[in-house]
């Protein structure tokens, strides 16, 4: 049985066990993830897109994110590690790499994973991807950063030009509520 308390707590703990690494924290979201059916009843079935946050703290932050239908997020960076953990749907990510002496910081795709229901994956400090929900139903997912995620300051990469700027958070939540202003979509159970 997943209980949101209990995932913090041991979230902290395994933070606590090996502070800086996402290893430890990694084992917790993945055994979490293994049952999603009971995370889904834990969080509530998604019925629209967004980002909601279930712990903030210096040093780790516990989100829950759902994806719109078919919603694609720009390159960003996150400047700590970070745990994915799904609960249902699918998240794809392309992996980004910053373009050798170019003077707008430009990016150039550099591989890409899809994760599916149940899958659990670490991304390092210094990884920049996007994300995409390629299905027509909503995605949940649980995200755990090694920090504060809405206080770091990071990059974000323009979609059609591939520039860096400045990480926008209320540009990047308005793009979850352009999702919800599409139209409901059904939930994506988990298997």
């Amino acid at each position: 049985m997943f209980e949101t308390d209990r995932f913090i707590e041991d979230c902290r703990a395994a933070l606590s066990a090996d502070p800086g690494s996402h290893r430890a924290v990694r084992e917790v979201v993945a055994r979490a993830v293994a049952d999603p059916g009971a995370v889904m009843r834990a969080l509530g079935e998604p019925r629209r897109a967004g980002v909601t946050g279930l712990y903030r703290a210096p040093d780790l932050t516990v989100l829950h994110i759902v994806w719109g239908p078919q919603m694609t997020i720009m390159p960003h960076n996150h400047r700590m590690w970070a745990v994915i953990g799904m609960v249902s749907g699918r998240e794809d990510n392309i992996f980004w790499r910053r373009v050798p002496g170019d003077p707008a910081g430009r990016l150039e795709a550099a591989g890409a994973e899809a994760l599916s229901t149940g899958d659990c994956v670490p991304l390092g400090r210094n990884i920049i991807h996007s994300v995409t929900n390629p299905i027509p139903r909503l995605t949940s997912a649980i995200h755990v950063y090694g920090g504060d995620f809405f206080a770091a300051e990071r990059s974000e990469w323009d979609p059609e030009t591939l520039a860096e700027g400045r990480y926008d958070v209320d540009r990047a939540i308005a793009l979850f509520e352009a999702a919800n202003a599409r139209g409901p979509a059904p939930a994506s159970r988990p298997a």
